[in-house]
């Protein structure tokens, strides 16, 4: 089977195994909470509800997202994944925000704790199956580059942090006694999720609204585009990265006075050696033009609004 036919199935794969794990956290966490009375446990178990509630919005998006090209939506649903994300960075930093809240309340009135003993035992097997999904989910995410699976390892790996972070809660408690370690920890992985929550923000927000890849990729494109025979100069080009697919277009100058079906030979080869950089994920389109047309041009606008906000920078 090529790559390209086993990216669903594997999203699929890590999204199902994400919401299975989580629902089982959830269960085994709220339960110690109850046992323990730790603030900071209660971080944990609300952080296995945010997985939860992510893990189940992944899984979602993610199915939507594979969904082919229709006459509504002709670029097809990738974007449903960079929404997925978003929802989850919306999911963490409310569990966040309640957190905080609750551990100042305990930072005032601390609270005696019960079975550190059971709380050690059930944070210590959490955080290793945490850390076997993560591995699972970067394994995933090496092959299909997907926004809703990347966002889920991100809180995955947060659980991570949150769980070795009530592991030296408990610990400290248990051997000093200082009943305001539980909480000043619970502040630490609030403050922990609330940065997580704004990564993930940031990139969604990056795909929704059509940010053009990074500098170095554009660079690439140009290069191996004009490194095609029969192509004499790129302009306007324009990229997007759609969660699950990147699309690229440019307006390609060819010799005006070639036959239209040599010019599309030569657009097939520039397309065909710009999607080659991003393997089974880039839909490319080239715009055939004669060479040296000057007409009105997206560079010229960008350059244009470029000069003007360094003169008012400047």
């Amino acid at each position: 089977m090529a790559e390209q036919e086993k990216a669903p199935s594997l999203r699929r794969m890590a999204s199902l195994t994400s919401l299975a794990v989580a629902f089982v956290s959830i269960a085994v966490k709220f339960w110690a909470w109850f046992a323990t009375g730790s603030v900071a446990m209660l971080t944990s178990a609300l952080d296995a509800l945010v997985d939860a509630a992510s893990a189940l919005v992944t899984f979602v998006g993610v199915r939507f997202a594979q969904q082919p090209p229709d006459r509504h939506y002709r670029w097809g649903h990738g974007k449903a994944e960079a929404i997925a994300a978003l929802m989850q960075a919306l999911f963490l930093a409310g569990a966040a925000l309640a957190l905080v809240f609750q551990s100042i309340g305990r930072l005032i009135r601390p609270e005696p704790l019960d079975a550190l003993g059971l709380g050690l035992w059930i944070i210590g097997l959490s955080t290793i199956a945490a850390a076997g999904l993560v591995i699972m989910q970067s394994w995933v995410l090496r092959r299909t580059g997907s926004t809703a699976i990347a966002a889920d390892r991100t809180h995955y790996t947060t659980d991570i942090a949150v769980n070795l972070a009530v592991l030296a809660a408990l610990a400290i408690t248990l051997l000093t006694g200082w009943q305001r370690a539980d909480p000043v920890f619970a502040l630490s992985i609030s403050a922990y999720m609330l940065w997580n929550a704004r990564g993930i923000t940031v990139e969604a927000l990056r795909q929704l609204m059509d940010r053009e890849l990074e500098g170095e990729d554009r660079d690439r494109i140009k290069q191996v585009v004009l490194a095609c025979t029969g192509a004499t100069a790129l302009h306007d080009l324009r990229t997007r990265n759609a969660g699950d697919r990147v699309f690229i277009e440019f307006h390609l100058e060819v010799d005006g006075s070639m036959p239209v079906s040599r010019g599309h030979t030569i657009a097939d080869a520039a397309e065909m050696a710009a999607g080659a950089l991003f393997p089974n994920r880039a839909e490319v389109t080239a715009h055939i033009e004669p060479a040296g047309i000057r007409d009105e041009r997206l560079d010229d606008k960008v350059h244009a609004r470029d000069r003007g906000e360094e003169r008012e920078n400047g």
